[in-house]
């Protein structure tokens, strides 16, 4: 009479020897045959393991933790893409909450002061193009936006009045000098970080 080893037959864990030896002679004596081909064979051994895993009633559980952490992960950014998308105020790099509008009004603001800046006064007709959108962008803002406490909002004033200041004594048309410009895209860097 050929026996199969009880640990291939029951593969759970049991922590007393009795526990052990009272469930080596269940399988032992469920599964002597004399002449037993391979297929029984593995057909017996996948019924064991599949009837103790369906006993155990911490073998489905493990699993479950894990995917409640990941559907709480893939809720979290499907919710927090909706809010964000309808959400009137915006988180800045600082950790300051600031309107959507403030910011994308002091961005376009630094943008095109910087482009009219940095534009080779040589020609003329591009320079005043960038200038007039500049100018633009400016009124729109100091409109929309006067009297804020924030630091980026000094930092721009600082630098229009600056613009403005040179260009009411030198003239609309006079060449800014290098130190103007220097001042100015600096307080535009400035005002760029404190967003």
């Amino acid at each position: 009479m050929a026996a199969f080893p009880a640990a291939r037959i029951c593969p759970l864990a049991i922590s007393s020897s009795a526990e052990r030896k009272r469930l080596q002679s269940r399988c032992n004596a469920m599964v002597s045959f004399d002449e037993t081909s391979t297929s029984r064979r593995f057909l017996m051994q996948n019924a064991a393991v599949s009837a103790l895993a369906l006993l155990n009633p911490n073998c489905g559980l493990m699993l479950l933790p894990a995917r409640a952490e990941e559907k709480a992960k893939d809720d979290e950014g499907l919710v927090g893409a909706l809010q964000s998308l309808f959400d009137p105020n915006e988180k800045t790099k600082s950790g300051k909450v600031l309107p959507k509008a403030y910011l994308k009004s002091v961005r376009e603001v630094v943008k095109t002061l910087r482009e009219s800046l940095e534009e080779d006064t040589k020609d003329m007709a591009k320079f005043r193009r960038t200038a007039d959108a500049a100018k633009e962008s400016i009124r729109e803002y100091l409109s929309s936006w006067r009297g804020q406490k924030e630091e980026s909002y000094a930092m721009l004033e600082k630098a229009i009045r600056s613009l403005a200041s040179f260009y009411s004594k030198a003239g609309p048309s006079a060449p800014l000098p290098e130190e103007v410009k220097t001042e100015i895209l600096s307080n535009l860097t400035t005002a760029e970080d404190s967003l």
